[in-house]
């Protein structure tokens, strides 16, 4: 009975990081911080929110350019929000889908994470 309760402590400890990590750049630190054991289902959405932060660093880079990256800023947060949104909801239901578009990318880009 021990062993039920530890594994289910655990397993719920493993989606609150999966959690933590897409919330802001400071949730992702800590979520990579606290994941000494190296859990699948943490590093998956590490490697997902790591990937999704990029995305808007480049996005908030992209909107120097007049016009044009304005443009493609705006309607590219929207996108982002849709892929965040995504990617959060996967990880409260412990899954480990990629995000729509870039998500197999990320999986690629940091699969040393």
């Amino acid at each position: 009975m021990e062993t039920q309760i530890e594994n289910h402590s655990t397993q719920e400890n493993n989606t609150n990081l999966a959690v933590i990590a897409y919330i802001t750049i400071i949730g992702l630190i800590i979520a990579f911080m606290l994941n000494k054991e190296k859990k699948p289902l943490v590093n998956y959405h590490i490697r997902q929110s790591l990937g999704l932060a990029c995305c808007g660093f480049a996005l908030g880079l992209l909107n120097i350019i007049p016009i044009l990256g304005w443009i493609i800023s705006f309607f590219g947060m929207f996108v982002l929000l849709f892929l965040w949104i995504k990617g959060l909801m996967n990880a409260i239901n412990k899954v480990e889908t990629p995000v729509p578009f870039l998500g197999k990318k990320f999986e690629e880009w940091f699969k040393n994470i």
